[in-house]
Parts: C-alpha cells; sequence; structure tokens
C-alpha cells in the first residue's frame, strides 16, 4: 500500500511517500518558505525520485492542524484535490499527535506545542501506550503560563517537543524544573512519515468533501469583527 503524507500546518514543510511500511522518500524542511509555492514542487519532486505516478497512490495523509492558518489550509486543499481527483481515502491527523510521535517511547507526558503569538500556544498532552500514541489531553489553545500551571499540578515529567519550544525555554525550566525535559533538536521537525504512521492507526477515513481543519481557534479577523459587533450592539 502506498501513502502520502503532507504536513504544512506551520513554517516546517514535511512530505513522505511510504510503501508497505518503508519510507521511501521524505522531505523535511524548517525554512520559512511560502508554502503555496513549494508544497506542490516538492510532492512532484518525490514523485519522480521513487519513479512513480500520483495515480498510484492507495491513500493520503494530512496534517489537520492545529497551526497557521493559512498553512493548515494549503495542505488540506492539496490533499483533498488529489484525494478526490484519484479516488483515495484521505486520512486527517492532529499535527500535534503527529509531531508527539518524535518522542513515542518517552516514559512521560509528550507536551508538542506551536507557537499562537500573543503568548498562547497550541498544545496538547499524548503519551505512549501499548506503542500507540494516545491522548491525554485534548489539542487546544492556551495561554502558556495557564499550561505550565497545569503541567506543574499533574508532578509528571514533560517532554516538551517542537521548534517553538525554544520561544518558551526559560519560562518552562523555571516553572516545571527537574520535571521539564526538552527534545533534541533533531526531534522538532514534523516527519510526514509518522503522519502516514498515524493515519494507518486511525480508522476513520475522511469524507473527502466535507473535511476540514480543525484550527481550535477562530482567526484574528473573524474575532476581531466579533468584538466590533459586540461594541455596537453595546453587550
Amino acid at each position: 500500500m502506498i501513502w502520502l503524507g503532507i504536513d504544512t500546518a506551520n513554517t516546517p514543510l514535511s512530505v513522505a511517500i511510504v510503501k508497505d511500511g518503508n519510507v521511501l522518500t521524505e522531505v523535511n524542511s524548517s525554512m520559512a518558505l511560502n508554502h503555496s509555492l513549494r508544497a506542490m514542487p516538492v510532492i512532484e519532486e518525490l514523485f519522480r525520485t521513487v519513479q512513480m505516478e500520483p495515480k498510484q497512490l492507495d491513500a493520503i495523509a494530512v496534517s489537520e492542524g492545529p497551526g497557521s492558518y493559512t498553512g493548515v489550509r494549503i495542505g488540506v486543499t492539496i490533499a483533498k484535490t488529489l484525494a478526490w481527483t484519484l479516488q483515495v481515502p484521505l486520512v486527517g491527523v492532529s499535527s500535534l499527535k503527529a509531531l508527539a510521535a518524535n518522542a513515542s517511547y518517552f516514559p512521560g507526558v509528550i507536551c508538542p506545542l506551536f507557537d499562537a503569538r500573543r503568548n498562547h500556544v497550541y498544545a496538547g498532552l499524548y503519551e505512549e501506550v501499548d506503542g500507540l500514541i494516545t491522548s491525554v489531553q485534548e489539542d487546544g489553545h492556551f495561554a502558556i503560563d495557564e499550561l505550565l500551571d497545569a503541567l506543574a499540578g499533574r508532578g509528571q515529567r514533560v517532554l516538551f517537543i517542537g521548534k517553538d519550544v525554544a520561544m518558551y525555554e526559560e519560562k518552562i525550566k523555571e516553572r516545571l524544573a527537574d520535571l521539564a525535559v526538552i527534545a533534541p533538536f533533531s526531534m522538532h521537525l514534523p516527519r510526514a512519515s509518522s503522519l502516514i504512521y498515524m493515519a494507518q492507526q486511525s480508522e476513520e477515513k475522511a469524507d473527502t468533501h466535507t473535511f476540514t481543519p480543525e484550527y481550535r481557534r477562530i482567526a484574528e479577523a473573524e474575532a476581531n469583527w466579533i468584538q466590533q459587533q459586540r461594541k455596537e450592539k453595546g453587550l
């Protein structure tokens, strides 16, 4: 079975082709490049590298968010278009869960996170159970101080993973002390091959037409509009 994995949810870009449990090729980049210009050429290049054509695909896995609104939409749009055109199953996977898979054998709680600006983060809590990454705390949009207070209250060792962890590393260590473990840099980038592995564990196949990203919060423009409407109504 041949899978294509696409993750454009945040600054990093990751695309992989996996056949029968073997990673044939994978590209991972943390360069801040425009995914709308970069993603499709990378996908096309990977097919050329393995001497395959898209019509040979059996399924597609895509990062469904949370993350950058634009980044998530780009990956989901590409995945939906390919899935519909090729008539193959589409499976969405949390971008945080896919990142947590990089630390699947950590003996404690795994906290993948992405910066969401203004001292907020997208984060979730995961742990490895019988070889599978299992959610402990649902993905969400959190104030970093509230998240760290909640983690400190658990009294467990927590591994923080993701390239944006560096932005909050000092605060993390100050609040959690010896309970905090920072993943090495080699684990901070999402991997599309991990995304595919997570998708293979899922029994849920998305409806290509109705599949939508999991943003975990409304867009800033929408929030500003709602606030303005409330002001105008005197609420």
